[in-house]
C-alpha cells in the first residue's frame, strides 16, 4: 500500500487551513513531516512519548521540538501541546516484551499507545484530522502505523491522515533540516530497550 499517495489524495479534498493534530516523537522527524503538510493544515503538535524512559532525555527532546517549531517558517502558526509524561504507561504495555527486537511486538504496542492518545486528544479538542511523525523513520513500520490509525479513525470522532513521511525523500530532508537548524538527533527511539540495543550495536562495531 502506498500510504504517501493515499495522503496526497486525501489532502486534495481537504480545505486549506483545516486543523490537524500531529503526534511528534522528536524535532528531527517533525522537520521532515512538516514540509509535506504545514502549508495545508493549521497544526497542533502533541508531544506524547511515555516510551522515553529518562526524564532528562524527554525534556531535551521536548525543548528541541519547541525551539525548532519557533524557528521554522510555515503558512499557519503551530502550537506544541505537552502530553502527559508517565513512563509507567510504557513499562506496563511492554511487560513480557522486553527482549523483542526493534520493529517487534513491543514497538507495535508503543505505536498504538501514542497514536491512540493522539486520536483521543484530537477528538476532545474538536480537531478534524490526526496523524503521526512515526512513519518518517526507516526503523519504524509504516504499515503498522497506518493500520493502527485507520482502526482508531473508526473509534474516535476524528479522521486519520494516512502517511508515509519517509517517501519523497522525507527522511533525507529530516537529516538536512537537522543540520540546518542544528537539531539534536538521538540514536535510539527513547525506551531503555532501544538504548540497550543501540549501545550493544556500538560495542559490537568497536570489537
Amino acid at each position: 500500500m502506498n500510504y504517501d499517495l493515499k495522503m496526497q489524495e486525501m489532502m486534495e479534498n481537504i480545505t486549506d487551513g483545516e486543523r490537524l493534530l500531529l503526534h511528534a516523537c522528536c524535532a528531527p522527524c517533525t522537520s521532515g513531516c512538516l514540509e509535506h503538510i504545514a502549508n495545508k493544515f493549521k497544526i497542533s503538535i502533541l508531544f506524547y512519548n511515555p516510551n522515553i524512559t529518562e526524564e532528562v532525555e524527554y525534556l531535551k527532546r521536548l525543548d528541541e521540538l519547541k525551539r525548532f517549531v519557533s524557528e521554522f517558517k510555515v503558512k499557519y502558526p503551530i502550537e506544541v501541546i505537552d502530553g502527559e509524561y508517565d513512563p509507567k504507561i510504557f513499562f506496563e504495555l511492554s511487560k513480557g516484551l522486553e527482549d523483542e527486537p526493534e520493529r517487534g511486538k513491543r514497538c507495535y504496542k508503543c505505536y498504538e499507545e501514542r497514536i491512540k492518545e493522539t486520536a483521543k486528544i484530537a477528538e476532545s479538542l474538536g480537531i478534524k484530522y490526526f496523524t503521526t511523525t512515526l512513519s518518517l523513520s526507516p526503523h519504524k513500520n509504516a504499515d503498522w502505523v497506518n493500520e493502527i490509525g485507520e482502526r482508531l479513525d473508526k473509534d474516535y470522532n476524528t479522521n486519520f491522515l494516512y502517511c508515509d513521511f519517509k517517501k519523497r525523500e522525507g527522511y533525507k530532508r529530516s537529516i538536512e533540516l537537522s543540520k540546518e537548524y542544528n537539531l539534536y538527533r538521538q540514536d535510539y527511539c527513547g525506551c531503555i530497550y532501544s538504548k540497550r540495543d543501540s549501545l550493544k550495536r556500538k560495542e559490537d562495531k568497536n570489537n
